[in-house]
């Protein structure tokens, strides 16, 4: 989850004089000394017209106490200030006040709070309070959650230029989060936070590219976006680019290129990636042929739930491949890889009910799972969806009636409670 919102709150005091008045005065003095950093002098002058009520100065004493400028630190006497001058419609003071709520600074943490005071900038225009405001409606935090409000908000803050609020109302265009889904806004909006250099927003421009949603399908547009993102660090950008690479997707099929994005989003805890840098490993595709290695980046992937990473570990122990052979250990990962959906684990699983190798032998157990892996595979594994039908098959030929009839319905019951997507 992002949080730029504290950071921004020098930003948006900083800009406060477009709301204040022309008069001359200490206001005017004191934001002279303001700008030139003499905050011990502009402190006295801000007090000057803050004790006559004036609301710029006010906040500007907030903010000086929250940046600790020519003061100690101190987020309470911030909150009073920012209170006083919010207390009179003053939506920098609004903001900063929903802001030290929402961190839980100088007041105890109250999203209730919070968002009631971005609420009040937020009607008045101000983008921060705005985008802040969606993300609320977003997560459901200090008001019910309700997708339609985020993206309303997100939207009157995306025309103001927010390249956050742009990014994730593209995010609700793309998957119909309180709108109608619509991939070509998605896209729109995503390019707009991209060329502001929004990195997850490239990620997501470039899946858009590759799957040819909401633009034409456009691989080398997609390794474009991908690669901005990876440069500035996204994780699944880097990911995503290994695939390219590995697949030659929209450049050059490279292999150690590959291997290189794979192990960039490998070390920070991706498990496709990880996933994927084990299967170059095993095969020696961009790197020298490591079975060790393979396993060390598998089990990584597995024990974060990668299903594919779980089979492949499964087939280590089964095979007795860097780890001792355990047909036990290779049946709890591969269980855990078919319950995910997998079906190659799912057809493994059936096959070693089938010869008792971990188990005990129950061409039962062997037929509901071979029923249960067939229609998982895809159209362009023919080959494992015919392996499935035949020895399903051969599996039935062994049953009675009775048997065959209990297997099929442990088969519909398997399949009505993993609800998984084929």
């Amino acid at each position: 989850m992002r949080h730029p919102e504290r950071a921004a709150v020098a930003g948006v005091a900083l800009g406060l004089s477009v709301f204040g008045s022309a008069v001359s005065g200490p206001l005017d003095d004191g934001l002279a000394a303001y700008d030139r950093e003499d905050y011990a002098a502009a402190l006295q002058l801000f007090r000057q017209s803050a004790d006559q009520g004036d609301a710029d100065a006010q906040v500007y004493i907030g903010l000086q106490y929250d940046l600790g400028q020519g003061v100690e630190e101190d987020n309470a006497a911030a909150a009073r200030w920012y209170r006083k001058a919010a207390d009179q419609g003053q939506p920098t003071a609004q903001v900063n006040l929903g802001l030290l709520y929402d961190n839980g600074e100088g007041v105890p943490k109250d999203d209730t709070q919070a968002a009631l005071w971005y609420r009040k900038a937020a009607d008045q225009g101000y983008a921060l309070a705005q985008r802040n405001l969606a993300n609320m409606y977003r997560l459901g935090r200090g008001v019910l959650k309700d997708r339609g409000q985020a993206a309303l908000w997100y939207g009157r803050t995306s025309e103001q230029g927010d390249s956050e609020a742009q990014f994730y109302l593209g995010v609700a265009y793309d998957r119909g989060w309180g709108v109608p889904q619509d991939y070509a806004q998605a896209a729109h909006w995503y390019r707009k936070a991209a060329d502001q250099g929004d990195a997850a927003a490239q990620n997501n421009l470039g899946v858009l590219y590759r799957d040819g949603q909401g633009a034409p399908q456009d691989y080398a547009q997609a390794a474009d976006w991908f690669r901005k993102a990876s440069e500035l660090g996204d994780v699944n950008a880097q990911s995503s680019l290994g695939v390219m690479y590995e697949n030659g997707q929209g450049v050059q099929q490279d292999y150690v290129q590959a291997s290189k994005w794979y192990r960039k989003a490998g070390e920070r805890g991706d498990p496709t990636a990880q996933q994927n840098l084990g299967r170059l490993y095993e095969f020696g595709r961009g790197v020298a042929q490591d079975s060790a290695q393979a396993v060390q980046w598998y089990r990584r992937a597995a024990d974060q739930g990668d299903a594919s990473a779980q089979f492949r570990l499964g087939m280590a122990y089964d095979r007795g491949e860097v780890v001792p052979q355990d047909y036990a250990a290779a049946r709890r990962w591969y269980r855990r890889a078919a319950d995910q959906g997998n079906a190659r684990a799912q057809l493994t699983l059936g096959l070693l009910y089938a010869i008792g190798r971990g188990v005990p032998q129950d061409l039962l157990q062997a037929y509901t799972w071979f029923s249960i892996a067939l229609p998982g595979f895809p159209a362009d594994d023919p080959e494992g969806r015919a392996t499935a039908l035949k020895v399903r098959d051969a599996a039935a030929g062994e049953l009675t009636m009775d048997q065959l009839a209990e297997a099929q319905r442990l088969a519909r019951e398997w399949v009505a409670a993993h609800p998984v997507e084929r």
